[in-house]
C-alpha cells in the first residue's frame, strides 16, 4: 500500500483540476483554433493559446512552486514575465523596434493630411476609459482597458503593466484577439455609418516624391515632438522610430532586416507565451474578464467609427472632386497592415476599379504613431488624476 501511495502524483494532478481550469483549456484551444484553422494572427494567438493551457496545468512547472525535498523552483514562464515585462517592459518595447523597421512612412509623408486619421481613430480609447469607470473599475484598470481600442497589443501590455492592472491577461487577450478579428469587425462598423455611394468614392493616388533626408528626419522629429508632448510615450515612440531609422538610413540594412524578421519573430513568440502567466484560472475566469472583453470591443468599434465619421466631417469642407473615401478613416487604428487591407478589399468589392490601398496605408501607419502617443498621454494623465 505504501508503495502505491508513492505514485499518487499520477492521479493527484487529474483530481485537482477544477471547472475553472477546464474553461481555460477550452479558451486556449479556441485561440489555437482561430490561429491555425482561421489564420487569425497565428503568430500571436497560437503562443497565447498554448500558454493558457500550459500555466493552468496543476502544479505547472512553468510557474514558481515549492517542491518537497527540493525547495523553491523557478518556473520559466513566470521568470520570463517577471524579467521581460514586469521589471522593465522589455518584450513589448523591443517588439516596437521590429515593427518600426517594417513600416514605410512614405505614403504618410507624401500625403500628410492622412495623419489626422491616426488621431481621430483614438477617440474610443478615452470614451472607454470613462465607460470602464462607470462600470466600477479603478481608474488605473479603466485606463488599461481603454487602450485595447488602440488595436495595439504591445502598447496595451505596457500600459496595463505600468499601472499594475489586475487584468493584464484579459486585456492582452482582448487586444490581440480584436487585432486578429479586424477583417470581421471593421467591415461591420464601416457599413454601419457609410452609404454605398460614400464607399465608392475614388481617390487618385499621385504620390509626391519624399526625399531621403525627410525620411531620416521624420522618425527623429516625431520622437522629439512626442517626448515633449507626452514624455511617458518616449519608450514606445522612441523604439518604434529607432527601428524605422534603421530602415531608412540605408547604411544598416543587415540590422534593419534582423530587426523586422529575426528580432520581431523571436519577441512575438516569447511575448505571447509570457503573457499567458496572467491567464491562470483564478485571475482570468471572472465576471470582470467578460466585462473587459465587451468594453474592449466597444473601444475598438468606436475607434473605427470615429475615424470614419472624421473623414465624413472633412468632406463637408472639400470640393466635390477632392472628397475622401470615408473608409480611409477606419484605417487610422494601429492594426497595421490589416486595417489597410480591409479597406482596400471593401473598396474593390464596391467598385473593382477603386484602389485605396496606399491612402489606407498612410492612415494606418499614422494610427501606429497615434496609438503609442495615446498610450503616453494616458500614462501622463492618469497619475495626476488619482
Amino acid at each position: 500500500m505504501e508503495w502505491l501511495q508513492s505514485f499518487d502524483f499520477l492521479w493527484n494532478g487529474i483530481l485537482s483540476i477544477g471547472w475553472q481550469q477546464v474553461v481555460m483549456y477550452v479558451i486556449g484551444a479556441l485561440l489555437i483554433y482561430l490561429a491555425l484553422a482561421k489564420n487569425f494572427e497565428p503568430a500571436l494567438l497560437m503562443p497565447m493559446g498554448f500558454g493558457a493551457i500550459l500555466v493552468n496545468l496543476p502544479l505547472s512547472g512553468v510557474l514558481d512552486q515549492t517542491m518537497a525535498g527540493v525547495g523553491e523552483v523557478k518556473g520559466i514562464v513566470q521568470w520570463l514575465y517577471e524579467v521581460g515585462i514586469e521589471a522593465s517592459e522589455a518584450l513589448p518595447l523591443l517588439l516596437f523596434v521590429g515593427i518600426g523597421a517594417m513600416i514605410d512612412f512614405g505614403p504618410l509623408l507624401s500625403n500628410p493630411k492622412v495623419m489626422l486619421f491616426g488621431g481621430a481613430a483614438q477617440f474610443g480609447i478615452f470614451f472607454t476609459v470613462m465607460l470602464a469607470v462607470v462600470f466600477g473599475f479603478d481608474l488605473r484598470d479603466a485606463a488599461s482597458i481603454g487602450i485595447i481600442g488602440a488595436a495595439d497589443g504591445p502598447t496595451s501590455i505596457l500600459v496595463a503593466n505600468i499601472f499594475k492592472s489586475n487584468y493584464l491577461g484579459a486585456i492582452a487577450v482582448a487586444a490581440y484577439s480584436y487585432m486578429a478579428l479586424v477583417p470581421i469587425i471593421q467591415p461591420f462598423c464601416i457599413k454601419l455609418v457609410t452609404t454605398k455611394k460614400e464607399r465608392c468614392i475614388r481617390m487618385p493616388y499621385n504620390p509626391k516624391s519624399v526625399s531621403r533626408t525627410t525620411r531620416i528626419l521624420f522618425p527623429i522629429l516625431v520622437t522629439v515632438v512626442a517626448g515633449l508632448i507626452a514624455p511617458a510615450s518616449v519608450g514606445l515612440v522612441g523604439l518604434l522610430m529607432f527601428g524605422n531609422l534603421l530602415r531608412e538610413c540605408l547604411r544598416l540594412d543587415s540590422l534593419a532586416q534582423t530587426a523586422q524578421s529575426v528580432l520581431a519573430n523571436l519577441i512575438t513568440i516569447f511575448l505571447g507565451i509570457t503573457i499567458a502567466f496572467k491567464m491562470t484560472a483564478e485571475n482570468f475566469v471572472t465576471i470582470e474578464t467578460l466585462i473587459i472583453l465587451v468594453l474592449g470591443l466597444v473601444a475598438f468599434m468606436i475607434d473605427t467609427i470615429g475615424g470614419v465619421l472624421f473623414a465624413k466631417f472633412m468632406n463637408l469642407f472639400l470640393k466635390k472632386d477632392k472628397k475622401i473615401n470615408p473608409m480611409i478613416g477606419a484605417a487610422g487604428i494601429s492594426a497595421f497592415p490589416m486595417s489597410a487591407r480591409v479597406v482596400q478589399k471593401m473598396a474593390l468589392k464596391e467598385d473593382n476599379q477603386n484602389h485605396l490601398l496606399m491612402h489606407a496605408v498612410g492612415a494606418n501607419v499614422s494610427g501606429q504613431i497615434g496609438s503609442v502617443i495615446a498610450g503616453g498621454i494616458i500614462l501622463a494623465l492618469v497619475p495626476g488624476m488619482l
